[in-house]
């Protein structure tokens, strides 16, 4: 306190002006009873002192003034100052002859509305010097009660991003050595909802496309296809090969992913950890919903289609039909690309619920599940941290939760997949199409 006391000291004798210029703008903002000229300073125009035409440094006192001036109205108010002017009291005030004569000086401190009121006691000043520091300490205690990611979350949310990245092609360049897409009367079929599913409409079209919600353009693509289906011919499962002209080309693109999910998954930190019959148990029940978290990444909310390089490999509902699966999972499907792509995340919590799919130790198989579960709830853990410290408002709000019933969603998607699976694979002339790491995947399931 008496070093306090010393330092004040100094500052009346005009040493320093350091501590003035913290007390002179808390008492700005202290002085709500008077106007506030720096509400009304127009921040384009240059700051000149009133006093001395020296620059500015802001408002002191209630007048835009220099360093300088404000420290010599502030001595000179505190001391009482009674100063004469040895010549005409009219000097003119520079930068330059400001200290020669300090009475025509603080006449023009005055003329300019410099203000008493706002100067600070010795005893305000202190209050104020010890209010600074109590909220600095509340803010730096709030700040350390924050929930932080630690340093070895931070590493497992760099792996999974690593993994993910090293797995999963944005070019799609890939695509080109699949069987090619062949989309049998694409023309009939791409027309009968072509004013919501392509990008090759009218401007009138394109602008009833953008004008609609995504909800209301995946009902209406629904609705198209339901209605436009030939009555008089089967269900897509029942169909002639002829008309899985996709299935070749989308069997090899599974396949691809299943390889890329599987390269994701033993980067997982503890997946290694697992017995080999733990890990192709986990693989083969999670591959199709990870290939399905996957693909929100190329799914477009504009045009409900999951756009894979250029036009060849944009793939619309009618695509997947033709490769032997019907509405009762597409529609699904798509809702659930809709909602989980508004949710808006961002990669970390991507990679993040891909590994918690993955490793779920409720799947049909798996022998250790408290290792499973064990490493379930590290990465549980990481997700949430990460959403309270990354994921800003508003749309961090029940995030997690609305994360987690995502996969509640795919163990339906999954479901509905066996079940269309099993058909399709059932009849000869179509598993043959398939590849032996979709056979081996969805082919031998475990129950």
């Amino acid at each position: 306190m008496s070093q306090l006391q010393n330092g004040w000291g100094v500052y009346q004798d005009g040493v320093t002006h350091v501590l003035d210029a913290v007390s002179e703008m808390e008492s700005m903002a202290a002085g709500s009873l008077l106007p506030d000229p720096a509400n009304e300073f127009d921040r384009n125009v240059p700051r000149i002192c009133g006093v001395c035409g020296d620059k500015a440094t802001g408002f002191h006192f209630n007048a835009m003034t220099c360093e300088g001036c404000k420290g010599f109205f502030r001595r000179s108010m505190k001391r009482k100052a009674m100063f004469t002017c040895p010549f005409n009291s009219d000097c003119k005030i520079t930068k330059d002859n400001r200290r020669h004569c300090q009475a025509c000086r603080l006449k023009r401190c005055v003329d300019i509305g410099m203000m008493k009121e706002f100067i600070l006691t010795d005893e305000e000043v202190q209050r104020k010097r010890e209010m600074i520091t109590k909220r600095k300490e509340e803010e730096a205690l709030k700040e350390s009660m924050k929930p932080k990611l630690s340093e070895e979350q931070q590493r497992v949310i760099d792996i999974l991003l690593e993994a993910h990245r090293k797995t999963y092609d944005p070019t799609y360049s890939d695509f080109t050595q699949f069987r090619p897409p062949v989309r049998a009367n694409s023309s009939k079929r791409i027309t009968r909802s072509s004013s919501v599913l392509t990008h090759g409409s009218s401007s009138e079209d394109s602008s009833d496309t953008f004008s609609c919600s995504p909800e209301s353009v995946e009902h209406r693509m629904f609705s198209n296809m339901a209605l436009n289906e030939d009555p008089d011919k089967s269900p897509p499962m029942d169909i002639d090969f002829s008309h899985l002209s996709m299935l070749p080309h989308l069997a090899d693109l599974v396949s691809y992913s299943i390889q890329k999910v599987i390269g994701f998954a033993k980067m997982i930190p503890g997946f290694r950890d697992l017995t080999a019959e733990d890990q192709i148990a986990l693989l083969k029940s999670s591959a199709i919903e990870i290939i399905m978290l996957r693909s929100n990444q190329s799914f477009s909310l504009e045009d409900m289609a999951w756009s894979c390089g250029g036009n060849e490999f944009k793939y619309q509902i009618n695509d997947v039909t033709q490769a032997g699966h019907s509405l009762e999972l597409l529609e699904p499907l798509v809702k659930f690309q809709i909602s989980l792509k508004k949710l808006n995340l961002h990669e970390e919590e991507h990679v993040l619920l891909m590994g918690i799919c993955i490793l779920s130790p409720d799947r049909p198989g798996v022998q250790d599940t408290s290792l499973v579960e064990s490493l379930q709830d590290r990465l549980s853990e990481v997700l949430q941290t990460y959403i309270l410290c990354k994921h800003p408002p508003p749309g961090n709000r029940l995030l997690y939760a609305k994360m987690i019933q995502k996969l509640a969603d795919l163990r339906s998607l999954n479901e509905e997949h066996s079940k269309q699976y099993r058909c399709l694979s059932f009849k000869p002339e179509h598993s043959m199409q398939l590849t032996p790491l979709v056979l081996e995947v969805f082919g031998n399931e475990i129950s």
